[in-house]
């Protein structure tokens, strides 16, 4: 009996083992499928999801479409229902309207004579006349200064007032009459002063020709006179000129004498009749101009003297300055090769330190056989 049930035990653990074996498999064929790796996910339970998830969304739909039509029929219905109320409400009315028009007149009513609008109109006046019974002391209905009369004195003033207006009609007539009149004698009397105005315009106008003729032969006469006064200032002009050119030819202006310009005051000339210096004159002149030349060619020797002397100092420091430009750059010079050759020194010491890493440090290298022992169990 205990061979037995260890027997069915280590069967069980056998196929315990197996199924574990076979889950793993599939978990390495899914996990190494590069396909199905990248998707990451059952694709065959998405397919089902989605089949499901379509089957779904096609009953939810019917669902809906099935509802929606339900809802058109009942607002159908609902308005079919609405239109019938009010129908029923408009007929109801108008039957409420026609029995209240035929058979609930006010006149009908037990309280109308409370409420009639025509109720002052088909009352009697409270007072007929003066004699009337009704008007006692107590009752109030007769006062003094009251004129039963108004009636008879309306239609007395009317006509009073007609005739007035007819009074006034006949006074309005009679003085559009007389200024009818009083405008005849007017237009008379203007017309008589536009012809007095236009026998004044006649002679004004005859004497305005005579004077016009008058003045026209004074002008000529002094147009004339203007004439001759002209002519003969002309001749005077004609006259004064060739005298005046005569005296001028034969006067000291024309001739050049040198006399005529000497002022009376010394060292002075009379700048009009001048007419140039003299030969000593000249000469005083030129040779003042000549020392001057003389004065501004000593100057300009000067000035090329001092040019030239800075210029030989400004070669000098320039000079100067290329000798010290020329130190600077052997200087520097110096100083790059001592750089550059610090710099080879370092180059060596970091290539021997990178000999040393490569050969001795990381000799090592992994085989072929170190990666391969990665991805071959799923977990």
């Amino acid at each position: 009996m205990v061979l037995a049930c260890s027997h069915l035990y280590d069967h069980a653990e056998a196929a315990a083992l197996q199924r574990r074996r076979f889950r793993e498999l599939q978990r390495q064929s899914r996990l190494f499928d590069t396909r199905v790796r990248t998707i990451g996910v059952d694709r065959e339970a998405l397919d089902t999801q989605i089949k499901d998830r379509k089957i779904q969304e096609a009953t939810q739909r019917a669902y809906d479409d099935s509802i929606a039509a339900e809802l058109k029929q009942n607002d159908k219905i609902l308005c079919m229902l609405d239109e019938r109320q009010k129908r029923d409400t408009k007929i109801l009315n108008k039957a409420i309207n026609e029995f209240h028009q035929n058979y609930q007149q006010p006149e009908t009513r037990r309280e109308f004579d409370l409420s009639d609008p025509q109720a002052l109109k088909k009352d009697i006046p409270a007072r007929l006349a003066d004699s009337d019974p009704r008007c006692t002391v107590s009752g109030l209905q007769k006062f003094m200064g009251e004129d039963l009369n108004s009636e008879n004195r309306w239609k007395f003033q009317k006509e009073q007032t007609r005739e007035w207006i007819l009074q006034q009609q006949n006074d309005w007539q009679n003085a559009l009459a007389d200024k009818k009149i009083a405008d005849d004698l007017h237009d008379k009397h203007r017309l008589e002063l536009d012809q007095k105005a236009m026998n004044l315009q006649r002679i004004d106008e005859e004497a305005r020709r005579a004077i016009c003729v008058t003045t026209n032969e004074f002008n000529k006469a002094l147009a004339a006179e203007t004439a001759e006064r002209r002519r003969l200032e002309k001749r005077q002009e004609e006259e004064d000129n060739v005298a005046e050119i005569s005296n001028l030819l034969r006067g000291d202006l024309l001739s050049e004498n040198p006399q005529q310009a000497v002022s009376s005051f010394p060292g002075r000339v009379i700048t009009d009749r001048w007419k140039g210096m003299s030969q000593d004159q000249l000469k005083e002149i030129r040779d003042i101009q000549m020392q001057q030349v003389l004065e501004k060619l000593r100057l300009e020797e000067e000035k090329r003297q001092r040019s030239a002397e800075w210029d030989r100092k400004r070669i000098q420091e320039a000079r100067a300055e290329l000798l010290f430009e020329r130190q600077q750059q052997r200087q520097s010079r110096e100083l790059r090769r001592a750089l550059d050759n610090l710099n080879a020194q370092l180059s060596q010491e970091q290539k021997a330190r990178r000999t040393y890493l490569d050969e001795d440090v990381y000799s090592n290298f992994p085989s072929g056989q170190y990666y391969t022992q990665f991805n071959t169990n799923s977990r």
